[in-house]
Order: C-alpha cells, then sequence, then structure tokens
C-alpha cells in the first residue's frame, strides 16, 4: 500500500477535515482515505459505470411494445378529458 504525505495544507481547510474526522469517529487519515475513495474512482469504477450506461443506452433506445390490456397513455389521457 503507498504512502502519501501532504504538506502546505491550508489551515481553514485542515481544521475543516479535523472536525468531520471527530464526527465520524474516525482518524485524519482514515477520513482522507474516505474522502478519496468516494470521490475519486478507480479504474475497476469507471468501467462498471460505463457498462451501465452502455446497458442504459440500449434500455432507452430499445422499442417498447405495450403487452396486457392496457391502453396507451395518449388513450386513457383522451379518454379522461371526454368524460
Amino acid at each position: 500500500m503507498a504512502t502519501l504525505y501532504v504538506e502546505n495544507v491550508p489551515d481553514e481547510l485542515y481544521l475543516s477535515l479535523r472536525k468531520r474526522a471527530r464526527e465520524n469517529r474516525k482518524s485524519i487519515a482514515a477520513e482522507i482515505i474516505s474522502l478519496l475513495e468516494r470521490h475519486i474512482p478507480t479504474d475497476a469504477e469507471l468501467k462498471r459505470r460505463q457498462q451501465f450506461y452502455e446497458r442504459m443506452e440500449t434500455f432507452r433506445t430499445r422499442k417498447h411494445s405495450v403487452r396486457g390490456p392496457h391502453q396507451p397513455v395518449e388513450a386513457m389521457l383522451r379518454e379522461d378529458r371526454e368524460r
């Protein structure tokens, strides 16, 4: 596992980070790792997202047939307006 050292962290940012770590009952290092995991996607995460977007695009462009005894939405709206 790699080690990361950060210098010249602005005081205000450090104090906010320390406060957040205390609120989450973590060390500052653990809080930083948590933030990095949450906001910096790994290659595996990017691949998973790309696959998701591809599946959604396939779903979005697929022609959906109306199944069952249901009327199209337009017909139901027209029928409701004519009451």
